[in-house]
């Protein structure tokens, strides 16, 4: 029988099913789902051991929260919002930044002295770690808020490809996405353009995370802005960035 894992994001979730071999997926709780592949991202034969020592094939699906959510599947472990429901009897529930600390534990074998940040839709979290130890850590869900949300709403709204942003040096100071909106009409207003109004609240996205998170010298970044080069080449302005991808909570899970 397969095992599902979830992080169930605002915007986005992670599922992670793993088996033993290919057929135990004819009897998956994910065989119904409509359009299964197109949610696939990984199922490139990487092995999954669990806590108590057995190796497991994986296979790991992006979806939008929005189907995941209405999906009728139960899982055997998950992390994220609104997601207690779906866990079985005698399933895990695991605080986000746990799992954010177990999952980079799990990825990078020789975490020295390093943080890692995670920052999606609409919170931030980090970790740090000093000789390979957990020394610190911190959540806001307040001044790091729907900042990936809002960069989503503003690329649709101006037509824009988030990912072909140019990185700018100068940025528009922000604690949330609702100031940001007013901060970016300013800019537009001034002659700026929107690829470079919404690039430049892109750094000032980066800036909050390297100050929230006590200014490291370097970073693993976790989460959507992973994919982000804009977000990536401005918080290099102020640290070094090793991105981790999307799916370092999950790894923390089994």
């Amino acid at each position: 029988m397969t095992k599902l894992y979830a992080d169930a994001g605002t915007s986005w979730s992670k599922v992670l099913e793993i088996y033993r071999d290919k057929e135990e997926l004819n009897s998956s709780p994910l065989v119904n789902i409509d359009n299964l592949e197109s949610y696939l991202v990984y199922n490139n034969g990487k092995k999954y051991t669990d806590s108590q020592g057995n190796v497991y094939n994986g296979r790991t699906f992006l979806l939008p929260t929005e189907k995941f959510s209405s999906m009728d599947i139960m899982l055997d472990g998950a992390t994220g919002h609104m997601v207690k429901q779906k866990i079985i009897p005698g399933g895990k529930y695991q605080n986000e930044i746990v799992s954010l600390a177990y999952g980079i534990r799990k990825k990078v074998k020789d975490l020295e002295n390093a943080t890692i940040i995670d920052i999606g839709s609409r919170d931030l979290k980090w970790v740090n770690f000093e000789n390979g130890k957990y020394k610190d850590l911190d959540w806001n869900g307040n001044c790091g808020s729907v900042t990936g949300a809002t960069v989503d709403m503003l690329c649709k709204y101006y037509n824009l490809d988030p990912h072909t942003l140019t990185p700018q040096k100068d940025k528009i100071a922000v604690t949330c996405g609702v100031f940001a909106m007013e901060k970016i009409m300013d800019s537009l207003i001034s002659d700026s353009t929107p690829g470079v109004a919404i690039a430049q609240y892109i750094h000032g996205i980066a800036h909050n995370a390297w100050i929230f998170a006590k200014k490291p010298e370097k970073v693993y970044l976790s989460g959507g802005f992973c994919m982000n080069n804009c977000f990536i080449e401005s918080l290099k302005f102020y640290c070094e960035v090793i991105p981790v991808g999307r799916f370092i909570l999950i790894e923390g899970l089994y």
